[in-house]
């Protein structure tokens, strides 16, 4: 239940999550939420969505961490977006975010949530671990 969204810098990734955050604000029975690195969706994001925003620079287990917490607290999530993985997790190895997107499938199908995130990085480079959930 884990969708990733790549590409370079200025390949429209953001635009993209935003069109898919505005369409499941419209669609979703459930509680939906945006988690972004900074703060530049603040007006872009219906304010049926909870945003939250992230400022720095964190470990797998931390994330994962926050995103069991978060549900523990709302079991009504049906869909979390995340806009700019590669900048909170930017001192993570390959393997550590291979394993980390592996463990945000298992944990979205045990939980029913859905799980969309946008990643710099190039399509055709990336690993066939990340690759499978383009």
């Amino acid at each position: 239940m884990l969708k990733l969204i790549p590409g370079l810098k200025g390949e429209g990734k953001t635009k993209s999550l935003i069109a898919l955050v505005n369409k499941a604000s419209e669609e979703e029975t459930g509680n939906v939420i945006c988690i972004e690195h900074g703060n530049t969706l603040t007006f872009n994001i219906p304010y049926s969505v909870r945003l939250v925003q992230l400022g720095g620079v964190y470990t797998t287990d931390f994330i994962k961490g926050f995103l069991t917490g978060m549900h523990e607290g709302n079991y009504d999530i049906t869909h979390i977006f995340v806009d700019g993985i590669h900048k909170m997790l930017k001192n993570a190895t390959p393997h550590e975010i291979e394993s980390f997107f592996d463990w945000c499938n298992q944990f979205g199908e045990s939980q029913g949530i859905r799980f969309t995130m946008t990643l710099n990085t190039d399509a055709d480079a990336a690993s066939p671990e990340v690759r499978k959930y383009f």
